[in-house]
């Protein structure tokens, strides 16, 4: 780094916000690794994955890939003080736009992941009094999503007012700022979260046929772990599943004071991240066997993952319990918007930063533009009747590729083409932390990491090619799905222009 670079990157740690301790930071990162997939997802991968068996390349991933990648995220934030376009502008100045492609993808991702949280905040209210009814799919699809099977830009008004709520209330927390919004939030909502879940473990494991699910959930098929499939599995859901790889991380640590003991938090994050996935599988799987043995069927039957685990599994669970189920389906409903709240935070505090780092924006203007024009898309895409179709296609095409690219150039980036740049991050983590880095990390991200991020990356886009995405119509996949990807490209390229003149 140039010694003009050095002065920018100085002159914004004195200006930026800070964390008031490490244990911020540790409780806000904890809050954007733990949303939504740990409590949907995890559970489904694990069982379709070899289930008790799934832990074991489970973990390593999470040593091999996810904890380097988070490691690698964490040592450029807090070295070069910047959301991703200003901290990998300062790193290798063409990497800005590597960054601003980051910042592309995490709006994308807040866009539909407002409306999920609105749904889930919405079934708490329904989970009193179990209003879904007997056919809990009917219900989501035609009464309360009044879904379109093709594209349909018709208004659901109770979507929009949702909506509305969801974003005004995430925006009520941004404006608080670092402090006093997003860390104070996480302070609130991260225990809150857990015994709210704890509670519902603990209510799950004690329903006749309990054992069953967990049994399904735990019992180790070691054949598959010899499928490579499985592997895959287990890679890519470290990847989402900690927040790495699109910006979260590099924007949370820039807010770090300078002696920040990284690889120690760091390690603190994985290991409650994937505690708490455990626990969610063991809460799931308990509900689950509850439900296969009340119905006569094997639990296979009744298990799914993210739409159909929330919003059609479990209520036909909450309504099999009776008039207890009301509590279950309000701790359930409940969490999922806790952990929603949290990660929808870290994901828009990414282009919040960016802006305020490129183009000196105030953070009340900053939160009023960005997360103003994001809501604006949200609501008119996700409160119509396509509204799930749209969320499934840019969530799918977002997190394949758009994750995934944008990880995999970041490593390239510090581990192929600018070798000595990952030695001065290497010594930079070092300096000021406990675990110390070496040659194993710079294995992994050289080797190991890439290796899988381009071979997932390398299959999603085969298959894509080849069969298209689910049964969507062609228009609907091109236009949001690669046109997602379209437009990370091309807000890369255009965004990149507003570079700081200091940063430049």
């Amino acid at each position: 780094m140039t010694a003009q670079q050095e002065n920018s990157a100085n002159h914004h740690s004195g200006s930026r916000e800070n964390w008031s301790a490490r244990s911020g930071f540790i409780m806000a990162a904890i809050g954007s690794a733990v949303g939504l997939g740990n409590i949907w997802r995890f559970p489904y991968v694990a069982f379709e994955n070899g289930g008790g068996a799934f832990l074991v390349p489970y973990l390593i991933a999470l040593f091999t890939a996810g904890l380097p990648l988070l490691f690698l995220d964490y040592a450029i934030g807090h070295k070069y003080h910047g959301a991703p376009p200003a901290a990998y502008g300062r790193l290798y100045k063409p990497a800005s736009s590597l960054g601003w492609w980051q910042v592309m993808v995490s709006l994308a991702i807040s866009v539909y992941y407002a409306a999920v949280l609105a749904w889930a905040a919405r079934y708490m209210l329904f989970s009193v009094g179990q209003e879904w009814g007997e056919d809990t799919e009917q219900f989501l699809f035609s009464t309360y999503l009044d879904a379109s099977k093709g594209l349909d830009f018709g208004i659901v008004p109770h979507l929009f007012y949702g909506l509305l709520i969801v974003w005004a209330f995430v925006m009520l927390i941004l404006y608080g700022g670092v402090k006093k919004g997003v860390e104070l939030s996480n302070r609130i909502f991260m225990p809150l979260l857990f015994l709210l879940f704890g509670v519902l473990v603990i209510k799950a494991i004690r329903l006749p046929g309990a054992e069953v699910g967990l049994n399904a959930f735990f019992t180790p098929d070691w054949n598959a772990m010899w499928n490579p499939k499985v592997w895959l599995a287990a890679y890519g859901h470290i990847f989402f599943s900690l927040s790495v790889g699109f910006g979260i991380m590099v924007t949370y640590a820039s807010y770090l004071k300078p002696r920040t003991n990284l690889t120690g938090s760091g390690m603190v994050v994985g290991f409650a991240n994937s505690s708490f996935e455990v626990l969610a599988g063991i809460g799931v799987f308990a509900a689950l066997g509850f439900m296969a043995q009340a119905s006569g069927v094997e639990v296979k039957e009744v298990v799914s993952s993210g739409v159909g685990l929330a919003f059609v599994v479990f209520p036909k669970i909450i309504s099999s319990m009776g008039s207890g189920g009301d509590v279950f389906g309000v701790l359930f409903f409940a969490s999922l918007v806790v952990a929603g709240i949290t990660s929808m935070v870290s994901i828009l505090e990414v282009p919040i930063c960016a802006f305020q780092d490129t183009l000196g924006w105030s953070r009340t203007k900053a939160v009023t533009l960005v997360c103003g024009g994001a809501a604006v898309i949200s609501v008119l895409l996700f409160s119509t009747r396509s509204s799930i179709a749209l969320v499934d296609l840019v969530d799918h095409f977002a997190n394949n590729i758009g994750i995934v690219l944008g990880a995999l150039a970041s490593i390239v980036l510090v581990s192929w083409f600018k070798r000595p740049l990952l030695k001065n991050l290497e010594a930079h983590v070092n300096e000021v932390s406990t675990i110390r880095l070496g040659r194993g990390w710079e294995w992994m991200l050289t080797f190991v990491t890439p290796a899988v991020l381009l071979v997932s990356l390398v299959l999603v886009v085969v298959k894509l090619a080849r069969e298209g995405y689910g049964d969507y119509p062609m228009v609907m996949q091109w236009g949001f799905g690669w046109g997602t990807v379209a437009l990370f490209f091309l807000g890369a390229v255009l965004l990149n222009r507003l570079r700081k003149e200091t940063d430049q």
